[in-house]
């Protein structure tokens, strides 16, 4: 599946209304921008940690969709959100998830989350189960 395929899929769904922009996915990487809208924030301005937490399971799960062999499909088993720092609304966060695990039943990938001036603000580690 393209990026753009990938992105298509997203746009109906919850990681289309968050707004979250593919930049690069390959069965080993996954990278993506998102636009901290006023939404998506706490009263003081800051990316919601909801928010962290669900664009990084979005970047896990688009990284496992394309390691899926032909008729499965996954979920999200487990997740581990660590906050470092924050995002300001009207900026622009990225996103960068990696394999840490491909296997036949399980996946798992860690999510760093960084500002626009390139600050860690959080790293998320999950594992997406394999279903038939």
């Amino acid at each position: 599946m393209s990026i753009d395929q990938m992105q298509q899929l997203l746009e109906p769904l919850f990681p289309g209304l968050m707004g979250v922009r593919l930049t690069e996915a390959t069965p080993t990487r996954v990278t993506a921008t998102m636009l901290v809208r006023p939404q998506l924030c706490t009263a003081g301005g800051i990316l919601h940690g909801g928010a962290h937490m669900a664009f990084a399971d979005t970047l896990g799960a688009v990284g496992t969709v394309l390691n899926l062999p032909p008729g499965k499909r996954t979920t999200t088993t487990d997740s581990s959100t660590k906050f470092i720092g924050g995002a300001a609304v009207n900026t622009t966060v990225s996103a960068e998830s990696v394999a840490l695990h491909r296997g036949r039943t399980t996946m798992v990938w860690q999510t760093t989350l960084r500002n626009e001036a390139g600050k860690l603000c959080s790293v998320v580690t999950q594992t997406q189960l394999v279903l038939d």
